[in-house]
């Protein structure tokens, strides 16, 4: 089963890109954890570890997808 990690700010892009990825992705067969920077600052750094640009992203098996711009990670560092 694949490993996926869907990052996001809160913001209402990636609010709307977490509804829409979702409901795009199979559960059967990927294993989907919901990271909000707002609820989880301790992970950011993780994230750019990971590839993490901006947000919303979603990392599949530690390949970092930028869906849309919702934030830089800057502008999540910084509030």
């Amino acid at each position: 089963m694949k490993k996926a990690i869907f990052y996001h700010a809160g913001c209402p892009v990636c609010v709307d890109a977490e509804k829409m990825m979702m409901g795009y992705l199979d559960r059967s067969k990927v294993d989907v954890e919901i990271v909000h920077f707002g609820e989880e600052p301790s992970r950011i750094a993780e994230a750019e570890s990971a590839g993490v640009k901006s947000v919303p992203a979603l990392v599949v098996d530690g390949q970092p997808y930028h869906i849309n711009f919702g934030a830089s990670m800057e502008e999540v560092k910084n509030g």
